[in-house]
């Protein structure tokens, strides 16, 4: 199969598992076609896959990932030891793990085609995603908790775990408690890379899109948090500030001290 083969398979067969899509019509347009599938997975329960479904699937995405263009972490310099900034798709980033900023189900982003990372990951890496994480939330019983982190394979994207957790969400002004847990999730994801001895880590701007911390404030609470952790003589060697916005790229450059 080809890309356009593959892309039409899968939006078949997502269709097929409701009879409430009978009526939706597929683009004639790769675009239409692409916002078609990202929506029908965006809006999948959490449920295993057919094995020619994954196979279909599996294909697609690792090729829209070589399409999209993939950096390597060990090509990226640092700005300061063991501290890395890179601008951009976090989804197209191998290294040892990439943080998710996900809600407290902790199943992904429901919202077919929402623009925010937990979406763009769980779409990128796969059902399996989704899967998985409705796995380990049925093996704990409840909620996750604002502030700590679970562990998943990645399985589509190019880095090899996703660390996944919940920020707080503010409404108003920033209280003692909402930088508390900030800085704990970044501690949480820290400490669960060194458990499964992983090296590399790339963080999102938790918290800072969709739970409304305010990016300056949050960048400061990250920076003074991975500094502290990476004195600790653990398996993490370099961490990344992933930044997706100009805004955050700027207020990390001046904060490391970039020239």
């Amino acid at each position: 199969m080809n890309q356009s083969e593959r892309r039409l398979f899968l939006i078949q067969s997502l269709l097929k598992e409701d009879p409430a899509y009978r009526d939706i019509c597929i683009p004639a347009d790769t675009d239409g076609q692409r916002q078609l599938l990202r929506g029908l997975l965006n809006v999948r329960a959490p449920q295993p896959g057919r094995e020619d479904f994954l196979q279909v699937q599996d294909a697609y995405l690792q090729q829209r990932a070589a399409e999209k263009g993939i950096t390597d972490a060990a090509a990226l310099a640092p700005i300061q030891p063991g501290l890395y900034l890179w601008q951009g798709d976090i989804t197209t980033l191998r290294c040892d793990a990439i943080v998710n900023a996900a809600n407290s189900g902790m199943t992904g982003c429901y919202c077919p085609n929402h623009r925010c990372i937990d979406n763009a990951i769980h779409t990128f890496a796969g059902v399996q995603l989704r899967q998985a994480c409705a796995e380990l939330m049925r093996a704990q019983g409840r909620e996750e908790p604002t502030g700590q982190a679970k562990i998943t394979p990645a399985f589509n994207l190019p880095c090899r775990f996703v660390l996944h957790t919940v920020g707080p969400i503010v409404t108003g002004r920033v209280t003692r408690q909402d930088r508390a847990l900030l800085a704990s999730c970044y501690r949480s994801c820290l400490q669960l890379a060194a458990n499964h001895g992983l090296e590399s880590v790339a963080f999102c701007c938790i918290s800072t899109g969709e739970f409304h911390f305010p990016n300056e404030l949050a960048a400061e609470i990250a920076v003074h948090t991975i500094k502290e952790f990476l004195v600790q003589d653990t398996s993490v060697r370099k961490v990344i500030f992933n930044v997706f916005k100009d805004l955050d790229y700027e207020i990390y450059r001046r904060l490391l001290g970039a020239g």
